[in-house]
Formats: structure tokens, sequence, C-alpha cells
């Protein structure tokens, strides 16, 4: 009977009936934003939506009835319950967010698509190379808003009246949102040599930090990319070692604890 159930969680056929539902439960979902669709056809999208949500939670039941304790040592199992436990608990007058954070559900498509997962875990990958990086743009706010505050904090208050207020502004300049009109020109109509300031600060923060976590984050991906590959062609090796053919891949959520 378990294996029975193992086999029918595990198949191509359930992987494509739960991605379908994950798809049509955010419809439904956005569909429920518009007050003119909600008056119209409110209880039939509710009702989809208890009817999915139930589905979510038979499945989770029944992939903890074939794991059991395997099923808590993949992380995508744990953030599949955890996102249904969430969308399953009452959205009461007490717990009103989770009316909004059943979106959330829409995140499994993430365990359902091997692609995400390989993303996912490329960009978690790339972590702890982004530590020392972090650190340092960090150290350069720090620097940074200290001297702003300094330099301006008295000419424009608003922006630079304290370190808070100085490193909320400048992330706004290393983000380029109109940094040139709306802070730097109004800044240099005070003090015309700020521009020596601020060109150093976006040169340093915009183009060579961020360009290092695009790197960081690409070679994760390739590691990641290059590892799959290499456990591909072992997985080959060793079915054509033992006579067989080429091994079968699932890729489903479900099969995530074998």
């Amino acid at each position: 009977m378990v294996e029975h159930l193992r086999s029918r969680l595990e198949s191509r056929s359930t992987e494509r009936v739960i991605t379908t539902l994950i798809i049509i439960n955010a419809v439904t979902l956005g569909l429920e934003t518009s007050a003119s669709v909600m008056e119209g056809f409110g209880s039939l999208l509710q009702a989809v939506d208890r009817i999915i949500l139930a589905v979510f939670v038979i499945e989770i039941a029944a992939r903890l009835v074939v794991y059991r304790l395997p099923f808590f040592r993949n992380p995508w199992n744990v953030f599949d319950l955890t996102v249904v436990t969430i969308a399953a608990l009452p959205a009461t007058e007490g717990f009103a967010v989770l009316r909004a954070l059943r979106i959330l559900r829409v995140l499994r498509m993430i365990t359902v698509l091997p692609s995400l997962r390989r993303v996912v875990g490329a960009l978690v990958g790339a972590l702890p190379g982004m530590g020392s990086i972090i650190l340092l743009m960090l150290l350069v706010f720090y620097v940074f808003s200290v001297m702003a505050t300094k330099l301006f904090g008295t000419a424009f208050p608003e922006w630079f009246s304290t370190i808070g207020a100085s490193a909320y502004t400048l992330f706004q300049v290393m983000t380029l949102e109109s940094w040139s009109m709306g802070i730097v020109r109004p800044v240099m109509e005070v003090y015309p040599y700020a521009w020596v300031y601020f060109i150093p600060f976006i040169l340093f923060t915009t183009f060579t930090m961020l360009n290092l976590f695009i790197g960081i984050i690409v070679n994760a991906m390739q590691s990641e990319h290059e590892e799959r590959l290499t456990a591909e062609r072992a997985e080959i090796a060793a079915a054509r070692a033992n006579g067989g053919g080429a091994p079968a891949h699932g890729s489903g959520a479900a099969g995530n604890c074998r």
C-alpha cells in the first residue's frame, strides 16, 4: 500500500496535476484582489481555493505517511509543509495577515520544477561568498553616511539629518532612482563640489559592488550546473556498468525524499 502510494506521488502525472493546481490557485488568488470580480464570482473563487487547499493538504499528508521522518530532512518538503500549514490556518480577525499570506502557496512552484530548485539552490550556495561583499558594502555605507551627515546635514536635513536618513538617501542614489535631478543637483546648488563626493560613491557601489554580487551568483549557478552534469554522468556510467540503460530522472517534488 505504501509503495503504491509512493509511486503515485512520484509519478509525472501527479507532478503535472500539482503544477496545474498551483497555477490555477495563483490566478484565483490574484482575481480575489479585484472587488468587481469578487462581487460576481467571489463564492466560486473561494470554493476553488478551498478545494485546491484540500488537495495540497492531502498531498502533504500522503507524503508524510510515505516518507515519515526522512520527510523532514529535505528542506523543500519542510518548505511545502510550512506554506500549506500557513494557508490552512483560519484567517480570523486576529490573524487577518494570514489571508494575504495565502499567496505563498504559489511559491510551491519552486519545489515542483527542478529548474527553479536549481536556481534557488545556486542562490543559497552563493550566500557564503556574498558575506565579505556585504560587510564591505556596510562599511562603505557607514563611512559615506557619516560624511554626508556632516557635510550636507545642515542644509538638507530631510535627506542627511541623521546617519539613518543619510544611509537611506545614499541607498536611493546607489539604485540610480532620481539620483541626479532629485538629490545630487539640488545639493550641488548649495555645495558646488558635492560631485566629488557622489560620483566616487556611485562608481564604487553601483558599478563595482553590484557587479561583484552578480559575478558570485553567476559563478554559483555555473557550479550548480556542473555538479548536476557530473552527477548525471556518474549515474549513467553506473547504470552501464551494471548492464542497464540510462537511469530515468524523476524530477517531481514528491520524489525529493528518495
